[in-house]
């Protein structure tokens, strides 16, 4: 599944065109690396719709691979295209005739998006607030912290209740007279949970506040669930309060890269969302997304895609998702020091550690020598499934390689000490973010930087201050932060 791509790097245009088999034939070569998202041990990344549904969205795809939506007027048929994926999406997430918007590159877009209409819709409401915020629960996607950046939005995040979703009364605390947006996620991406929608909407409408519902994960598998007769807390624009929603098309909506949809509850939100600049000299310009260029070829194969797959597609996609979701948890609750922290129902799946002689990075370790690909997370370290219909297959093999890793770390507690798990460990640990974020930063660099990364294969101990910190003190300061963690967790209750 990994490992180095061996080839040099190109490093100028060749003199005369090169050879269009040759070329295609090195694309393949190049994915050696790759991790192999049809073999069904990937958890991300991509979803998986089958090959016959594949090769459709790619002739889909190809039939307006030139076509800009950048000007509707130019492009008619994609600015239909648009409108009716937007319509389609609406009508199943229960928006009335008044929901609008449109659609995007992926789910941050979208967020971005959401956070910027809330603070223009600010700044046309309330001129005077010059300092916008949001609230949010912890496990809001980090999207959201890219979007305080890039508008200067503060965040204030509220904190959690014991299962996992945000705790609406701190939530309450929160909100002061800069506040332009509330946040919920339906589900959040780390465990699977959707947070208290209704009890959000109540608190958004009490304060006259925009209350934005990050469903790109959920918002095409959820109707769904819930359709199968499966319990599914209220969260879309059934919910009073509910402003605006955003579901990822390329996710559970298994179309093509990039798409995905922000709608608003009316173009009275919708307007705060459009750029519109008129002093230019190239002339009047308006845009209602953040890109300029807007591929044709996305658009075209969502409202193709979409409709191929039809309700029923979906359920029978939706059905076997939760098939395998099942009998991943049933396997995970099976294996003594596991435990999930994920709701059941839900097409996520994570897992952590439930002895102290269980190491969540060391076991992660073991599955990708075994061949999985493994999403690690942070606080508590775990271990994170999205789980699509193909991995009802591969839910066996899965839980047997995970039984096996667990028994291996157990007999081998010097695994938490070497490679990846130190290294992960470590990292999420360390209670000073900052040298956190400059090793991260001087690994992005490296990997961005005019060599392109030494190390192209599976990912190496940083070089820089925390890497030098394992490989001279890595034992004796991991125990120092196994105290100061349990210290902090006696303190504040907070893993």
């Amino acid at each position: 599944m990994s490992g180095a791509i061996d080839a040099p790097l190109v490093r100028s245009l060749p003199t005369q065109g090169r050879d269009h088999a040759a070329l295609l034939q090195e694309l393949e070569a190049l994915r050696v690396a790759d991790a192999d998202w049809r073999d069904g041990r990937v958890f991300s990344l991509v979803y998986d719709p089958g090959h016959a549904h594949e090769a459709f969205l790619q002739e889909a795809h190809g039939r307006y691979f030139s076509e800009n939506g950048l000007n509707p007027m130019a492009f008619k048929s994609l600015h239909r295209m648009e409108t009716d994926v937007v319509r389609m999406v609406g009508h199943l997430l229960h928006g009335d005739a008044a929901t609008c918007g449109t659609m995007t590159s992926g789910g941050t877009e979208s967020l971005l998006l959401a956070v910027k209409t809330a603070r223009d819709r600010a700044r046309r409401l309330h001129p005077w607030n010059r300092r916008p915020e949001m609230v949010l629960p912890t496990t809001a996607h980090v999207a959201f912290d890219k979007a305080a950046d890039a508008f200067g939005v503060k965040i204030r995040r509220a904190r959690l209740g014991p299962d996992l979703r945000v705790d609406v009364k701190h939530m309450k605390q929160l909100i002061n007279r800069h506040t332009v947006l509330l946040v919920a996620s339906a589900p959040q991406y780390p465990h699977g949970a959707i947070d208290p929608v209704a009890e959000i909407g109540k608190l958004a409408q009490k304060h006259g506040i925009p209350l934005h519902v990050d469903a790109c994960v959920g918002g095409l598998i959820l109707p769904f669930i819930e359709r199968l007769g499966r319990a599914v807390a209220p969260w879309d624009f059934r919910v009073p309060g509910v402003t605006s929603l955003s579901a990822d098309l390329h996710k559970y909506g298994y179309t093509a890269k990039g798409a995905s949809v922000l709608l608003h509850k009316s173009t009275d939100y919708l307007q705060d969302q459009i750029f519109v600049a008129t002093d230019w000299p190239g002339g009047v310009y308006a845009s209602p997304s953040l890109p300029g260029t807007r591929p044709g070829g996305p658009i075209a194969a969502a409202w193709a895609g979409m409709q191929a797959m039809g309700e029923s597609g979906y359920l029978a996609l939706a059905q076997q998702t939760l098939a395998a979701a099942d009998e991943l948890r049933a396997g995970v609750r099976a294996i003594d020091g596991l435990k999930l922290l994920s709701p059941d129902d839900m097409p996520i799946v994570t897992w952590t550690s439930a002895a102290p002689d269980v190491d969540v990075y060391a076991v992660a370790d073991q599955l990708e020598a075994r061949g999985w690909h493994v999403d690690r997370q942070q606080d508590p370290p775990s271990v994170h499934l999205t789980v699509m219909a193909g991995h009802e297959r591969t839910a066996g093999a899965y839980v047997s390689d995970l039984a096996a890793a667990v028994q291996f770390v157990r007999a081998h507690p010097g695994a938490k000490s070497q490679g990846n798990a130190a290294m992960y460990g470590m990292m999420a640990k360390v209670p000073f973010r900052s040298m956190v974020k400059r090793t991260v930063r001087g690994l992005m660099l490296e990997m961005y930087g005019p060599e392109g990364g030494k190390n192209q294969g599976d990912p190496q101990p940083p070089d820089g201050v925390v890497g030098k910190l394992l490989a001279e003190h890595g034992e004796t300061i991991g125990r120092a932060l196994d105290t100061w963690q349990r210290l902090r967790t006696r303190l504040t209750g907070r893993r």
